[in-house]
């Protein structure tokens, strides 16, 4: 309880003595952060790394294009896996007649 009491009694001091001494220093901090935001270096280099991540943008998007030439999460969700692929594959081929026979006798595995 003890601690409790002590822990209350300095956050108490502390807001006290903060709320003298914030304001005035808080409005500091902000006077000095808008003149920096407000400078015309500072604004053209934003513009300058805003353009560059734009343009990296675009060119991550045409490389990823590349690699996998979809045109929507649908398309890209509905193509099939290797497994699926193989087993088309094998269902054409039974269908045009050019599967092999499937093996029977002792040395097929079951």
């Amino acid at each position: 309880m003890r601690y409790r009491i002590t822990f209350v009694a300095g956050l108490a001091i502390g807001y006290v003595l903060g709320a003298k001494a914030g304001r005035a220093r808080y409005e500091q901090l902000a006077r000095a952060s808008r003149k920096v935001a407000d400078s015309p270096l500072v604004q053209e280099v934003a513009g300058l790394v805003g353009a560059q991540a734009s343009n990296a943008g675009r060119v991550v998007y045409d490389k990823a294009v590349e690699k996998m030439p979809i045109t929507s999460v649908r398309d890209f969700l509905a193509r099939p896996t290797d497994e699926e692929e193989e087993l088309l594959e094998w269902e054409a081929r039974i269908v045009n007649g050019t599967a092999p026979e499937p093996r029977t006798g002792p040395d097929q595995d079951i």
